[in-house]
């Protein structure tokens, strides 16, 4: 009997944000079963829990279903015993680290690769963001990259200039985590790059150790339909508060759309659950899977009723 209420990630490994919340999952040492999702469409094991959102990872609990990395730190955060990770300045360096670095990341591994990107994933990305996927241009922009990711870079290592361990002290959060995410996808993806990139950063290197020493917690295989079946035979049960202040005066019920406001803009509809300051909630009944909560983050991603 596969019990219902236990942490499913629809990821794929080499999917950075989805390191994000692997690492979340090992710094709380929990239990987790893993589902491999494809990195292009389609990708039939996912969109239908999500409505047709497409980017990985994906956290299902039962029939409750969380979209972007950000509402899924914050939900395992809610989840655990431990310490507090997830302050709110943590989430303002979380932005940070999945635009301003991962934008420095970016153009300096694809420029890199070339033409050993498949055409498959390339066109994928074009209907992701919804504009050409310019090896060209980012091989063009390949200095003034490094150049930034070099300077984000430095701001950990004088972070740690006082000898602290982790970003805000003696323990690690979500701070490091999305830190470390652009520094793991570098590294990863280009070593040699890399270690030119983060020449002298003694301090940073050291950080990166015992970052990657924390490891993704207890992970077992799952499969798609095997999800799709505890999302089927499940009801949400995650309670999240609405906020009758909402600037938008959005009340529980309203169909609302809520979509990203960078890139895998599809718009999903429902039914308004809650909404405050952290996040959104909305309902959707599919054919199939019966009644789902979505969860979206509230910064950077749009709502407006639908």
């Amino acid at each position: 009997m596969v019990a219902h209420d236990k942490i499913i990630l629809h990821h794929y490994d080499r999917s950075p944000f989805s390191e994000k919340v692997r690492l979340m999952l090992g710094l709380e040492g929990l239990a987790w079963r893993s589902v491999i999702t494809p990195n292009i469409m389609p990708k039939p094991d996912l969109t239908p829990l999500t409505g047709g959102y497409r980017r990985a990872p994906v956290m299902q609990i039962g029939a409750d279903v969380f979209c972007d990395s950000q509402v899924i730190l914050a939900e395992i955060e809610r989840r655990s015993p431990g310490p507090a990770g997830a302050a709110g300045p943590a989430y303002a360096v979380n932005i940070w680290a999945d635009r301003l670095f991962f934008a420095a990341t970016v153009p300096i591994i694809f420029g890199e690769l070339g033409d050993k990107v498949p055409s498959e994933f390339i066109a994928d990305r074009e209907r992701l963001s919804g504009r050409p996927f310019d090896i060209a241009a980012m091989k063009a922009a390949g200095g003034a990259s490094r150049g930034q990711w070099r300077a984000q870079a430095s701001w950990i290592e004088n972070a740690l200039a006082d000898g602290r361990s982790f970003l805000g002290g003696p323990a690690a959060s979500v701070a490091d985590i999305a830190a470390y995410m652009n520094v793991w996808f570098l590294t990863g993806a280009m070593p040699h790059v890399a270690t030119e990139l983060l020449a002298g950063f003694a301090r940073l290197e050291g950080w990166r150790g015992r970052m990657a020493a924390i490891g993704h917690g207890r992970r077992t295989e799952l499969t798609g339909p095997e999800a799709l079946e505890i999302a089927r035979t499940s009801s949400p049960a995650v309670i999240v508060a609405n906020d009758k202040d909402d600037p938008l005066g959005l009340a529980p019920g309203d169909q609302v759309m809520v979509a990203a406001d960078d890139y895998g803009r599809d718009p999903i509809v429902g039914a308004l659950v809650a909404a405050n300051a952290e996040r959104v909630v909305i309902a959707r009944d599919e054919a199939i899977l019966g009644r789902l909560h979505l969860h979206f983050p509230r910064v950077g991603y749009r709502v407006e009723p639908g």
